[in-house]
């Protein structure tokens, strides 16, 4: 048997035993310091009273304070070590072989091991446990009627721990209430809404309620579904319109927007007037709600006003605008001045008259983008180009194999598919807005009449791509390079020119 001079013969084992738990959970639960530390110190006090218990008893003075010293003091060294016993076992061992379970369960098994102490300890100070236990078991029913509400609590947070219905982290909506479960605790769930507010909703009410959990991390693609509600004149046709929307959404970079499914727009109601749709979208962050709701109608309004759509207004509104010819001649002034400022930034245009970029700014259609919104894709064939007034895209080039590559950056004054307005050859890149863009567009119609008046523009024009086609040449280099491949041969100016010519009807 173990001694310690002065201490009780308990004491040796209850050091030996927190000190091998404390081993074993020290490391591993580093975010329980202060709570280790805190059980550590009051074994210490519970150290030092057993061995001023034992002083006291060894001096025979006060004999009877230092037994119940003692007993006090045991009963304490037994409670930390009963403490560190259950960390080691529900929080360090039971999870390296994978087994898990509630928390709250772990609490109640650590706190029956305490009771069983406690009992064990009184028994051996003489106690009858028979007469303790008669009584206890009247104070415990009179206990069970005036704490049925906070029974209630502890039993359904136990509940929603050991069922896993509802989890720490998960997203919830209970009534007008929604956000974040943060803690379940034995007498409430705590729930932080976006606003900050920490709410506190007792646990019974969990229990005997219904509540959603938003984004169900257990699903195989764990998303929200939202709506997005807008109206369309009737004369617009609910197919082309479904599937501008359709397209635009599922081809956007759109942060916490699932792939999977995609994105779908319907058409829902007929109003007076208007048809009333609704784009359903599956988002992956129930906090980032209204900031991703307030991206897609973005989407929705740069695609709407790109094809010359404008959203409907009830039937019964009366507009009354009166506005003077003066005042109409400076708006469309203004705007033709800023359409051949940046006609002007283009060196593809350089060689025009004035009266041909005059002309050329009439043609020019408003053209904005949304962030992530794709300008042209790599591959398609399209016969016009657009002209960044502001914002800024990227152009990327995806190889036949491995990861696409960033070709280059560009900004204000920037044009991108002046190869497929004068060509018609495929897109070489798919360029996509990196901030809310605002283009115009200039199709091939609108360069037609310019280009059958004068048709050497197609010799003067045909260097100017001849050199452009060389800047992705040299941008796609690297990736020849690397395979030791000999990159695709670049037409001569004279090769282009007669492309020109075919693709405008000039022979």
């Amino acid at each position: 048997m173990l001694t310690i001079p002065f201490l009780s013969h308990e004491a040796p084992y209850t050091l030996i035993a927190l000190l091998v738990a404390l081993f074993f959970i020290l490391k591993p639960l580093r975010a329980l310091r202060r709570s280790l530390i805190n059980t550590s110190v009051f074994f210490a006090a519970c150290l030092l009273g057993d061995l001023l218990a034992g002083l006291l008893l060894a001096q025979h003075s006060m004999t009877a304070a230092a037994s119940w010293l003692r007993q006090l003091s045991v009963f304490g060294e037994g409670l930390a070590v009963i403490r560190f016993a259950g960390l080691a076992l529900f929080n360090v061992g039971l999870p390296r072989i994978r087994i898990y379970i509630a928390g709250i369960l772990a609490d109640i098994l650590v706190i029956i091991g305490y009771i069983g102490w406690g009992f064990f300890r009184l028994n051996q100070s003489g106690v009858e446990l028979t007469h303790l236990f008669a009584t206890s078991a009247i104070l415990t029913a009179v206990l069970a009627i005036s704490m049925q509400d906070t029974l209630g609590n502890l039993l359904g947070g136990l509940a929603l721990q050991m069922d896993n219905s509802l989890e720490i982290g998960d997203w919830i909506k209970l009534d007008d209430l929604s956000g974040q479960v943060t803690d379940i605790q034995w007498r409430y769930t705590a729930i932080l809404t976006r606003n900050g507010e920490k709410v506190v909703v007792p646990n019974s009410q969990l229990m005997k309620g219904r509540y959603y959990i938003l984004c169900d991390k257990n699903a195989e693609h764990p998303a929200w579904r939202r709506s997005i509600d807008f109206n369309i004149d009737l004369a617009i046709a609910p197919g082309r319109l479904i599937q501008l929307i359709e397209t635009d959404i599922a081809g956007s970079s759109i942060a916490n927007v699932a792939q999977t499914p995609p994105p779908n727009c319907v058409l829902m109601n007929f109003g007076p007037g208007y048809a009333h749709y609704t784009l359903r979208y599956w988002l992956q962050n129930p906090q980032l709600d209204d900031p991703t709701d307030s991206e897609i109608r973005t989407h929705i309004l740069a695609t709407l006003q790109r094809n010359g759509i404008r959203l409907a207004t009830d039937d019964h509104t009366i507009h009354l605008v009166k506005e003077g010819s003066a005042h109409q001649e400076v708006v469309q002034h203004r705007e033709l001045k800023r359409r051949l400022q940046a006609i002007a930034s283009i060196e593809l245009f350089t060689c025009l008259s004035d009266d041909e970029k005059s002309h050329l700014a009439e043609q020019l259609v408003n053209a904005p983008f949304a962030r992530g919104d794709i300008l042209t894709r790599q591959g398609a064939i399209a016969h016009w180009l657009y002209i960044i007034v502001s914002g800024e895209a990227e152009a990327w080039w995806q190889p036949p194999e491995g990861p696409r590559r960033l070709l280059e950056k560009r900004g204000p004054g920037s044009v991108f598919g002046e190869i497929g307005l004068m060509t018609g050859a495929p897109r070489r890149a798919t360029v996509i807005a990196t901030s809310d863009v605002e283009a115009y567009r200039l199709d091939k119609a609108g360069f037609q009449k310019i280009i059958q008046q004068r048709p050497e523009l197609a010799d003067s024009l045909s260097g100017i791509l001849q050199n452009r086609l060389q800047r992705f040449a040299e941008l796609e280099q690297g990736y020849h390079d690397a395979r030791n491949e000999v990159p695709q041969h670049i037409p001569g100016s004279a090769a282009i020119g007669r492309k020109i010519r075919e693709f405008f009807g000039l022979d």
